[in-house]
């Protein structure tokens, strides 16, 4: 350890001068600040400098160029007599030096990347060293769990351009080319990925990158099932009815469901039976007839060929820390791609740092994480939440959730894009729908980015398996197409789905 403690870290002085002598050198060309404007491209900061002088120079050249002043020689040197490191370099012949032995100014960008390259062992260096630290400090970090996250978080952001973020300007031509894309299209078009419910999509627009989308309910209502339904329909690319999404073309997208719940073996079990219509309640008790069966199973060596090759990932780790979940996030998003993450459920996560803390603290800083890292990956989050029991108390016969009834904090209700409210009418006696026991409403209470307003949809609970429903009265359709959506009897399955028809 002492030996690797006296080593020098990692920096190459030529690459170092080459650059600042480019700089200066290409300020007296007609290009004028071209080596400049590369290097600020690239990412070089004051600090991909090892040595001091040559970090005072570059940060020297920076006041300069804000103040739109050249980078030359002289203009430099009168700077730092002006800002007091003139003598810190050691005079005006540091920078002669330099000049005078830069090479050709084309190889600017070779000397740019090795600068980087030494700047990143370097950084590499640093992070492995505060993990090291981390490591022996038990007291401040009893949770190892959460020094490895906080470890593969910085080295992840270590190895993120930070120098990605897009202009204003490339921001309103890229908003102006989807705008001009949807007024130039004749097919319904989503902003974000299909949800495979018809209704919700028209109402919420898909679900987007960057967004946090929580679905509440009561417990045993289904919000697992609908989380589950989604995150099957985005794997494979097909509507509640198993036909292609047609706003993307029926294309699958990678899904990272963290069950913290529920084993993945009664996941998949619940996922492969809803798909392939068997009432596993049946099942188990033999109600099904012999020629049923032979049917059924024919429908499920189907279901499971297609659902074997989705593009599905599961991580059913119990009480997973959130900030081990975003680390676990981030890598399955450079191995495969994920599109979308499924969290089941929010108030089973823990926060090693804020657990001594209060409950609601602790909450607070789980939803405030799951936000941000659904912004980090830029891809939709759903986040499954419990509510409270106050909308059975306050005399209301329908029992509708607000959002105020979102179970530990209101950071939830704060921090979500979108948030739906679920609820069965047929589970609460006084409710006028009551009678109809495959309704189900998805009341879209927030929607940071589009309309709120209630969705009806069936759910089988049978099969814990959602579908759209026919809307009664639709006085705007701003989505119809040419051709008339079949109609179909309350509680009936479509043709296309049902293994008997």
């Amino acid at each position: 350890m002492a030996d690797a403690d006296i080593k020098t870290p990692p920096y190459s002085p030529e690459a170092e001068k080459s650059v600042l002598g480019a700089i200066m050198a290409d300020a007296s060309s007609h290009d004028g600040d071209r080596v400049f404007d590369m290097c600020l491209a690239k990412g070089v900061r004051p600090d991909s400098f090892f040595d001091p002088r040559n970090r005072l120079v570059f940060s020297t050249m920076l006041s300069l160029n804000r103040n739109a002043n050249p980078l030359d020689v002289n203009a430099i040197i009168t700077e730092l007599k002006r800002t007091g490191g003139y003598d810190t370099i050691g005079g005006p012949g540091y920078l002669e030096g330099i000049a005078y032995d830069t090479p050709i100014v084309t190889h600017a960008e070779y000397y740019i990347n090795i600068l980087q390259q030494k700047h990143l062992r370097r950084l590499m260096i640093e992070t492995a060293k505060k993990t090291i630290e981390n490591c022996y400090d038990e007291k401040d970090h009893e949770d190892p769990q959460a020094v490895l996250g906080e470890a593969e978080k910085s080295f992840l952001e270590i190895s993120t351009n930070k120098t990605d973020t897009m202009t204003w300007g490339d921001a309103v031509e890229l908003s102006f080319q989807r705008i001009d894309s949807l007024f130039n299209s004749n097919s319904k078009k989503l902003e974000g990925l299909s949800t495979g419910l018809t209704h919700l999509d028209e109402k919420i627009q898909g679900l987007k990158p960057g967004e946090m989308i929580v679905i509440a309910a009561r417990p045993s209502v289904g919000k697992t099932s609908l989380a589950m339904n989604i995150a099957e329909c985005v794997a494979l690319g097909q509507d509640m009815n198993g036909m292609p999404v047609k706003s993307d073309g029926g294309k699958q997208h990678p899904v990272m469901i963290f069950s913290l719940e529920m084993p993945i073996e009664a996941l998949t079990k619940r996922m492969v039976a809803g798909r392939a219509h068997i009432n596993t309640w049946m099942l188990n008790r033999a109600m099904y007839p012999r020629e049923q069966r032979r049917q059924l199973t024919s429908n499920l060596f189907t279901v499971c060929g297609q659902l074997k090759n989705a593009p599905i990932y599961v991580d059913d780790t119990a009480a997973l820390d959130v900030m081990d979940m975003r680390a676990r996030a981030r890598r399955a998003k450079k191995m495969w791609g994920i599109e979308l993450i499924v969290i089941d459920y929010l108030q089973l996560c823990k926060c090693s740092e804020k657990a001594r803390q209060s409950r609601v603290i602790e909450v607070s800083e789980i939803s405030q994480q799951i936000k941000a890292m659904a912004k980090e990956l830029k891809i939709p989050v759903i986040v499954l939440s419990q509510l409270s029991r106050a909308n059975e108390q306050r005399g209301d016969k329908q029992e509708r959730p607000k959002l105020s009834d979102l179970r530990d904090s209101g950071a939830i209700e704060q921090d979500a894009d979108v948030v739906f409210l679920l609820r069965r009418p047929s589970r609460t006696p006084t409710d006028k729908d009551s009678g109809d026991k495959t309704l189900a409403i998805i009341d879209v209470a927030k929607n940071r980015n589009g309309e709120i307003g209630e969705v009806k949809v069936n759910f089988f609970s049978e099969f814990t398996r959602f579908g759209d429903r026919e809307i009664e009265h639709k006085e705007e359709d701003h989505f119809t197409t040419s051709e008339p959506e079949p109609q179909m009897m309350q509680g009936e399955f479509p043709p296309n789905l049902d293994p008997l028809a």
